[in-house]
C-alpha cells in the first residue's frame, strides 16, 4: 500500500497596510485544500486567524517525516519566503 502524500506549503497574506502587513505561514498537511480552507475560516493555526490566505508554494512528500523536516527548514528560510511574497505581490 502506498502511503498518503503529505504537503508542505507556504501561504501568503497582505493586510490593509499593504507593504508593512505582509505575512507568510509555513505548514504541512495530508489534505492541502482542506487545510487552506481551515486557515481561511479561522479554524487553522492561531497565528493565521483573521486573515485571508493564498497558496504561494507547495511541495509533495511521501513520508510524514520528510514533510515535517522540510517544513522546519522552510520556516527558517525567511529569504525564500520573502522572495515568494515579492513575486506574488508584483
Amino acid at each position: 500500500m502506498r502511503p498518503h502524500p503529505c504537503f508542505v506549503y507556504v501561504l501568503g497574506t497582505v493586510g490593509s497596510d499593504y507593504r508593512s502587513n505582509m505575512r507568510t505561514y509555513v505548514g504541512w498537511s495530508k489534505d492541502l485544500d482542506q487545510r487552506i480552507s481551515k486557515h481561511n475560516k479561522g479554524t487553522g493555526a492561531k497565528s493565521t486567524r483573521g486573515r485571508q490566505w493564498q497558496l504561494l508554494y507547495a511541495e509533495i512528500f511521501f513520508s510524514r517525516g520528510a514533510a515535517m523536516s522540510r517544513e522546519w527548514y522552510l520556516k527558517r528560510d525567511k529569504n525564500f519566503r520573502r522572495v515568494l511574497l515579492k513575486n506574488w505581490i508584483s
